[in-house]
């Protein structure tokens, strides 16, 4: 499973506007959301935007710029709580970040990262159970998330599940075409499941 993207604690919700290059050519992007509801517009678009992409590098920035909506949680006690729990798992005390994503997750069940982030903390310690509800939950919520259909593909694929490993994968390709190595690892899939040489 793909670490998340961010690296550091995530910050409050950007005022300003995302900028960036969205194909080859650079152009400006949507203004950060004022609320989830303009948080649930924009992510729309750029996954239109991220599906058509026609090249690796405006695929990036579109996939950079979604991820930085999916830290918009719209309020200020989950962001401590994101925060708190990033540097707990960078600390590697998973069991604490378990418990910052538990309150996440209950105070905002619709917030679809709390539970991709609790999911991947439940990977780190060995529960594949856990992880696959946290992701269906995730994807049930928003099911354009590439970083859970990709967690989804690798908990599947440890738990020995080829051939569900092989759908979340072909959904991770229509939603993200440029995602690292998708293409290889479906093909390399194929050939398990299917018997099939492409």
């Amino acid at each position: 499973m793909v670490p998340p993207a961010v690296a550091e604690a995530p910050k409050p919700a950007p005022k300003g506007k995302i900028t960036g290059k969205l194909t080859a050519t650079p152009v400006a992007m949507a203004t950060g959301p004022r609320s989830v509801v303009e948080r649930d517009r924009l992510l729309r678009d750029l996954y239109t935007r991220l599906s058509t992409a026609s090249d690796e590098e405006g695929a990036t920035l579109i996939a950079g710029a979604i991820e930085k909506l999916w830290l918009f949680s719209g309020s200020d006690t989950i962001n401590v709580l994101m925060q708190r729990a990033l540097a707990a798992v960078n600390r590697k005390d998973h069991a604490l970040a378990l418990r910052l994503l538990d309150s996440v997750v209950l105070l905002a069940p619709d917030f679809a990262e709390g539970w991709n982030r609790r999911a991947y903390v439940h990977f780190l310690r060995n529960d594949y159970a856990a992880s696959l509800r946290d992701l269906r939950h995730c994807l049930a919520l928003d099911p354009n998330h590439f970083r859970a259909l990709d967690g989804l593909a690798t908990v599947w694929r440890e738990v020995g599940r080829k051939k569900a490993a092989l759908a979340a994968l072909r959904l991770l390709r229509e939603v993200h075409p440029f995602w690292s190595n998708v293409k290889q690892a479906i093909d390399e899939l194929e050939r398990e499941v299917d018997g099939q040489k492409t």
